[in-house]
């Protein structure tokens, strides 16, 4: 099982939807809990990395976007 890398900036794929509908979240802040932001709706959540670490699809690197 490999560890997910991911930093503030990132963006984040989830495998369950927030309850207005997006999968995707913005990394805000790590460490030993993750604040992540609705990309849809703005909403800010603090996860425990453990549990976020879970439930991450996959990861879309700050450099990958491009503008």
């Amino acid at each position: 099982m490999t560890i997910p890398v991911f930093e503030s900036g990132d963006t984040l794929e989830m495998k369950k939807k927030h309850p207005c509908g997006s999968f995707s979240f913005l990394v805000l802040r790590t460490g030993s809990d993750i604040r992540i932001r609705c990309l849809t709706c703005g909403r800010e959540i603090l996860v425990p990395r453990i549990k976020l670490e879970k439930n991450i699809k996959s990861i879309i690197k700050k450099d990958s976007i491009v503008k």
